[in-house]
């Protein structure tokens, strides 16, 4: 029997890691894969075991812990923080040991984001910059100082050193409910980040809100279709060694594009249907709850356009379309609302 193949992820209990081990479980090859969770929860890492998950307790900016991790995986995919340099480089620095014991570079599967192209439109404006993930040139003149590229570019260089063999995906607006096995133990957080704040702050207010007048717009994608986009990538990357890695390794997450003004219309819907406000049409957000209240919705008002065309290369096939995501708000609504986080 062949050995298997040691994969290992973080981020599992969260809305993108596990479904992600979601997807991967309907892999054609999943049997021939050992998956090792880092986690901190000693009750989680308990019911992941009966699922057949390795699991070892800690954080993942220990760097002993990473780093020894790391050294025994043949791939990381990686879906915990974005901005933790201590736990990419401690990473790094275990998958170079395993390269020095095997001469083979293992493969890094980072978890970057869109965020990546903000602006500073507040609102107020959209753009006719949009980002292509074939574009080389177009991504490499993105500053040193954007979100998440401090990391990003570690990956970057390592692979340029020939160590390592990095992949970046970089998910738009993630929306739709997680479902699978992690959600039904109650293992994983089944919720995103930007749709779910958006609800919860209108919902206080009693009046859908919105960055400016709205005019941003932000690319989308349904949280089936990115976890799809891991199993994809990985499976061309097996398949196929000549898959962009490195400098040609970034993978946009996207299928469509929306304003902040369409979901915030969206949730001002929501709300008067359930009795939540007497008006459907969103309203600025005050510069109290901007800078004070809320001060996390302020990258709500940011431009961050782009196409991914190199995903869809390998063979990416989304399925969900910014339809979906408007047509969904009720269903996120009444999720959060049996969630008690209305």
């Amino acid at each position: 029997m062949s050995p298997k193949t040691q994969i290992l992820v973080t981020g599992i209990t969260g809305y993108i890691g596990g479904s992600v081990y979601s997807h991967l479980t309907k892999y054609s090859d999943f049997a021939s894969f050992e998956i090792t969770a880092l986690i901190r929860s000693t009750d989680k890492a308990e019911k992941l075991k009966k699922l057949g998950i390795k699991t070892v307790v800690g954080a993942h900016d220990d760097v002993k812990i990473m780093e020894s991790l790391a050294a025994k995986a043949e791939i990381v995919i990686a879906a915990a923080d974005a901005d933790n340099v201590q736990a990419a480089t401690a990473t790094l620095a275990g998958l170079k040991k395993r390269y020095d014991a095997t001469g083979i570079p293992p493969t890094f599967i980072h978890t970057s984001g869109t965020g990546l192209l903000v602006d500073d439109a507040a609102g107020e404006r959209s753009t006719d910059v949009v980002y292509d993930d074939c574009n080389l040139d177009q991504i490499e003149s993105i500053p040193h100082t954007a979100p998440h590229r401090n990391v990003d570019l570690r990956l970057v260089n390592a692979d340029k050193e020939g160590y390592v063999r990095a992949y970046i995906i970089l998910p738009s607006t993630i929306y739709g409910i997680a479902t699978g096995p992690l959600v039904e133990q109650g293992i994983q957080n089944p919720f995103s980040q930007q749709v779910p704040m958006l609800i919860r702050v209108s919902a206080r207010r009693g009046r859908a809100g919105m960055v400016g007048q709205g005019k941003n717009i932000w690319p989308n994608v349904h949280i089936n279709d990115v976890a799809q986009l891991y199993v994809t990538l990985l499976d061309s990357i097996r398949k196929n060694p000549s898959t962009g890695h490195g400098r040609d390794g970034y993978y946009f997450g996207e299928n469509g594009e929306h304003t902040l003004y369409e979901v915030s219309k969206a949730i001002g819907d929501v709300l008067v249907a359930e009795g939540k406000a007497d008006n459907r049409e969103p309203t600025p957000f005050t510069k109290a709850e901007l800078e004070k209240q809320y001060p996390g919705l302020i990258s709500l008002g940011t431009n961050a356009r782009c196409q991914a065309n190199h995903s869809r290369s390998i063979g990416w096939r989304p399925q969900f379309s910014k339809l979906d995501l408007l047509t969904g708000i009720d269903t996120e609504y009444e999720g959060l609302k049996k969630a008690g986080r209305i």
